[in-house]
């Protein structure tokens, strides 16, 4: 998937990009209004995600030219302006999600992913509410996490590692989007916190721990 991402607040583009591109997604970084118009002429993307406080041109009129210019592609505004009128707004002049900051990374990704499927004509998946692997079960609802019927102690942040987990199965999960998913943007990334905390719930959740492999130099994957 490749990804124009507009925003001017260094730490946020770098914590933004850092964990697109841990997806394997290619991401093009626009520090202003004018820089994302420049991109969007000579660039194709699937998603834009479009902060609205920029210097220069704003994200509001970046949009409005975007779609002047029949420009289809999905984009997804970001801002720290949270009001029901900043919505209303973003969507009538043409943006088709709006994320308010702080925001979830996993909520960033799965809104991406949305987009990208609507766009390409592909249905949304619905969340399961118990969630069965093996012989693991996890309930979002009352948070119970059990291995062969037997219930398991989690913290949470173990309960949360083990969910990416388990709503990723086979796919390759690098550090950076652990960090990112489970802790958030003010984690250190040369922190050990993924590799311990993996290594905790290998233990406590017995044989299915060892679905849990190490890929060298990349992350983890649960099989």
């Amino acid at each position: 998937m490749n990804i124009l991402l507009v925003e001017d607040e260094t730490r946020v583009a770098d914590f933004i990009r850092r964990g697109l591109s841990a997806e394997g997604w290619s991401v093009d970084h626009a520090p202003d209004g004018e820089d994302a118009l420049e991109h969007a002429a000579l660039n194709s993307y699937d998603v834009i995600l479009l902060d609205l406080m920029l210097p220069g041109i704003q994200g509001q009129d970046v949009c409005r030219k975007l779609r002047a210019r029949k420009s289809k592609t999905p984009i997804l505004m970001l801002t720290a302006l949270d009001s029901p009128e900043e919505r209303v707004e973003g969507l009538k002049i043409g943006a088709d999600d709006y994320l308010p900051k702080p925001f979830d990374f996993d909520e960033l990704i799965a809104r991406v992913e949305a987009l990208h499927r609507r766009a390409t004509g592909y249905a949304s998946e619905l969340s399961e509410t118990v969630i069965t692997s093996g012989t693991l079960t996890f309930d979002r609802n009352s948070l119970q996490v059990s291995v062969e019927g037997k219930e398991v102690q989690l913290s949470k942040k173990e309960r949360d590692l083990l969910l990416l987990f388990l709503t990723n199965v086979g796919r390759v999960l690098s550090r950076e989007r652990i960090l990112n998913s489970v802790w958030g943007m003010n984690a250190d990334p040369l922190t050990n916190v993924v590799d311990v905390y993996v290594g905790r719930l290998r233990r406590k959740i017995g044989k299915e721990g060892l679905r849990i492999t190490t890929l060298r130099n990349v992350g983890y994957r649960m099989t």
